[in-house]
């Protein structure tokens, strides 16, 4: 599958409220509410998911599934589902649980937080110099999405870019070819995927990077629909990325500064 290119329409970029974006995704960062201050275990919280009335969340050394009421964000359960490791993204696909690690290896969790749970282990291609962050779920393609921080030397691909690969959930197999290029020019020179999440609506990509505390949201085709700088106050450490099914979108950083790691939720207009 060819590179699908990223415009870099620059005049987007926001730092306190809603930019006028070309296509019918909507963001206004004036609406942040907080849902939850999270507790000492989740202060490196890397990852969300929303599974039915539950928000899912893993940190970036344990390997925990942490499992909270959607609504207010209190803990249910915290179960474990392999060893300690460097978990950066978790995904929900039906009644499945998704897990990856930065070195792109991916745990398929059955029957989560049952007493018949089981834990599937699938290596890809990718390594710890790709330094995969992000996880999300495309529908449309039946597949899962994996946003890199950084990418490996030698592999054909240009080191200043950085890509988003698909992982096929019906042949269980990563594909090579990146299926998102993002083209790291001016504003988004900086720009290292933190965590990803497909709006379960338009389909529109929408990535964070902690660093330069940035968010970024792509068309299904791989065109900007937005750039806006998330608020270094709130969200120090963007991480993790989820939306609801009526398109609420749950941003989650880790603790910093003193604070305690927290989770806002944001409405957006499907």
């Amino acid at each position: 599958m060819p590179y699908l290119p990223l415009s870099l329409l620059l005049a987007l970029l926001c730092t306190c409220g809603p930019a006028l974006l070309p296509a019918q995704e909507t963001v206004d960062l004036t609406k942040l509410e907080l849902l939850v201050r999270l507790p000492d275990g989740l202060a490196e919280v890397s990852g969300l998911t929303v599974q039915g009335d539950d928000l899912l969340a893993v940190e970036d050394e344990h390997g925990l599934v942490y499992r909270m009421k959607l609504a207010n964000g209190d803990l249910r359960t915290q179960t474990k589902f392999w060893k300690d490791g460097d978990y950066e993204g978790i995904e929900a696909v039906g009644d499945e649980v998704w897990v990856v690690k930065s070195t792109g290896t991916l745990y398929r969790i059955l029957g989560q937080g049952t007493a018949g749970q089981r834990v599937e282990k699938y290596n890809t291609w990718l390594t710890g110099a790709n330094d995969v962050e992000g996880l999300g779920y495309d529908a449309q393609h039946h597949r899962l999405l994996l946003a890199c921080k950084d990418d490996a030397r030698d592999d054909g691909r240009p080191r200043e870019d950085r890509y988003v690969f698909a992982f096929d959930l019906d042949t269980r197999v990563l594909g090579e070819e990146a299926v998102f290029v993002i083209d790291r020019g001016e504003a988004l020179e900086d720009f290292a995927p933190s965590a990803l999440a497909v709006h379960p609506v338009s389909g529109a990509l929408y990535l964070s990077s902690s660093v330069e505390n940035l968010l970024l949201v792509l068309a299904a085709d791989g065109s900007q629909l937005g750039l806006y700088e998330l608020d270094k106050e709130l969200l120090p450490q963007a991480e993790g990325l989820a939306f609801g099914p009526d398109g609420t979108l749950y941003l989650s950083t880790e603790a910093k500064g003193g604070e305690p790691a927290r989770i806002y939720k944001l409405p957006l207009r499907p």
